[in-house]
């Protein structure tokens, strides 16, 4: 009986070269690609989900920039403030005024957080004081926060 391939062999070459050329393609990689916004960008983003009412997205925004712009934290502390989680609101101002011990707003945020709670008003004086020092050009801001404050300490709570 005679041998009779079944492939011939410029089949099984043609075969082979298909192999080849299929696994000689690249398979998919995962690219990371850089951020194409700026610190700056992400924070005017978030400003701009956080007018619309969409805290989350806007949160996340900031996080993004606070790597890179300590100020972010004061922006996180302030929507953690809107969503009444009061504790990482806290903590946030603290990081920001850590980070930017002249930011007026960080320390009237901070004292009007200690008022809305009834708590560390003494605290919450210096603060407000403080950033009226800090910034003069927002005194009926800062100011309205003081006069709660000491309202707020006068009255023994």
């Amino acid at each position: 009986m005679k041998y009779v391939p079944l492939i011939k062999p410029i089949n099984l070459l043609a075969l082979g070269l298909i192999f080849c050329f299929l696994l000689s393609c690249s398979l998919p990689k995962v690219i990371i690609l850089q951020d194409p916004l700026s610190a700056e960008e992400h924070i005017n983003l978030g400003v701009i989900y956080e007018k619309e009412g969409q805290l989350e997205a806007a949160l996340q925004e900031y996080k993004k920039a606070a790597a890179k712009l300590p100020l972010a934290y004061l922006y996180i502390g302030n929507v953690y403030l809107q969503q009444n989680d009061l504790a990482a609101a806290e903590k946030n101002y603290k990081k920001a005024l850590r980070l930017l011990p002249d930011n007026a707003d960080a320390a009237n945020n901070l004292a009007w957080l200690y008022y809305l709670r009834r708590e560390n008003l003494e605290e919450a004086e210096e603060l407000a004081r403080r950033a009226l020092k800090l910034n003069p050009a927002k005194a009926q801001i800062y100011s309205d926060t003081l006069e709660k404050i000491l309202a707020l300490r006068r009255q023994g709570t």
